[in-house]
């Protein structure tokens, strides 16, 4: 991956996003996320935490203020731009995200086949590794929704740290998620942080990310007053 250090790698300035496409609250969003830094967000209600990382993908409408991210407004750019940085983004997240027809393996590396010119071998050979590394025997092959949810949350998680993102937005698929797939996901986190990717980790409960406390740069808390910067005791 090549490393972006020209600036925050994310930005929201004075955002204010629009209500009624998003349920945010309609006030200025401020943030900086530098490369190689992770960010904790509180997010109490879960789809309040879907429509922040649609916000910071510039998927959501703005009322006023700018969502930068690698330098780049995105309300200023064509859908080629969009679709080239969004293929930088890795997302995990609790909105239905899996095409039924499609079967898993495909839906791993779709985003990989979209947006970049790597050959299928190197795709499904990373997919291989990564199954591995969050404990399935190899890439599924069946439908998702043949999957136990335990199976669900690995994929996604495969899936979000493919092809080396500059950003990972992580809806916490640590709470409630099988106790041996932790230490994999902090292993990941770091890995994709020390290539200098910033993490955007969206948590219901502040107990899960205490053993990470170390790598934690800054902690936020997405409420209705808006975000707001919460001190690290």
């Amino acid at each position: 991956m090549e490393t972006y250090a020209a600036g925050p790698l994310l930005e929201l300035n004075k955002a204010v996003p629009s209500f009624e496409d998003s349920g945010l609250p309609p006030i200025p969003f401020n943030m900086k996320l530098m490369p190689g830094e992770c960010m904790i967000v509180e997010a109490r209600d879960p789809s309040r935490a879907t429509m922040f990382a649609d916000m910071c993908s510039g998927m959501v409408e703005l009322e006023s203020g700018q969502v930068s991210f690698m330098g780049l407004d995105w309300a200023n750019l064509q859908d080629r731009e969009l679709n080239a940085l969004r293929g930088r983004i890795g997302r995990i997240t609790r909105r239905a995200s899996w095409a039924e027809f499609m079967p898993t393996h495909l839906g791993i590396i779709l985003q990989q086949l979209h947006h970049t010119t790597r050959t299928l071998d190197d795709l499904v050979a990373e997919a291989v590794r990564r199954s591995e590394d969050f404990g399935l025997p190899g890439v599924p092959t069946v439908s998702p929704s043949l999957l136990s949810d335990t199976d669900l949350t690995r994929v996604s998680c495969v899936r979000a740290f493919m092809g080396q993102p500059h950003l990972l937005l992580l809806e916490d698929p640590l709470e409630g998620g099988p106790p041996e797939m932790y230490n994999s996901f902090l292993s990941s986190v770091t890995e994709a942080r020390d290539r200098g990717a910033g993490v955007i980790w969206l948590v219901r409960s502040n107990a899960v990310w205490q053993s990470y406390r170390q790598g934690i740069t800054s902690t936020w808390r997405l409420a209705d007053d808006g975000l707001v910067a919460v001190r690290m005791a």
